[in-house]
């Protein structure tokens, strides 16, 4: 599993900047970055290379930051991989609450996963022939 950054952020004009700006200036590089929105908020989902500490410096300057545990697993990047992996979780009655993806070097996609039981979605996913990564795989 790795950490996410959850932000709730305020839909207003300028926050979204505000917060990659708050980032940037602490030298933290984002590698992902998915935002659901409301008419009022957001909820700003971060992968970044040093989550604790960015989660620090959003929070010290006002964001509202929390760190959530995710799975980080790794697809080959073609037509069908994200429903294969879904179809397994599926299978095994397993609910995925969010899931984003990215595309990584190699023909790879990095699926990203909220799944509240934890070692039984980790086996199920690796049972299906996926790989769950670890945080130094994606951290700096």
């Amino acid at each position: 599993m790795i950490d996410q950054i959850t932000v709730f952020l305020e839909n207003n004009r300028g926050r979204l900047a505000a917060l990659a700006r708050t980032l940037g200036e602490a030298d933290i590089s984002m590698h992902a970055l998915t935002v659901a929105d409301t008419s009022e908020y957001g909820v700003v989902r971060i992968i970044a290379d040093t989550p604790v500490r960015a989660c620090e410096v959003l929070n010290a300057k006002g964001f509202r930051a929390s760190i959530t545990k995710v799975f980080a697993v790794e697809v080959v990047d073609h037509s069908g991989g994200l429903a294969a992996l879904l179809d397994a979780l599926d299978a095994a009655g397993l609910n995925v609450e969010y899931a984003y993806c990215f595309a990584i070097e190699g023909g790879k996609a990095v699926d990203v996963l909220r799944i509240d039981t934890r070692d039984e979605a980790a086996a199920v996913i690796v049972d299906a022939g996926f790989r769950v990564m670890n945080p130094s795989e994606l951290y700096a």
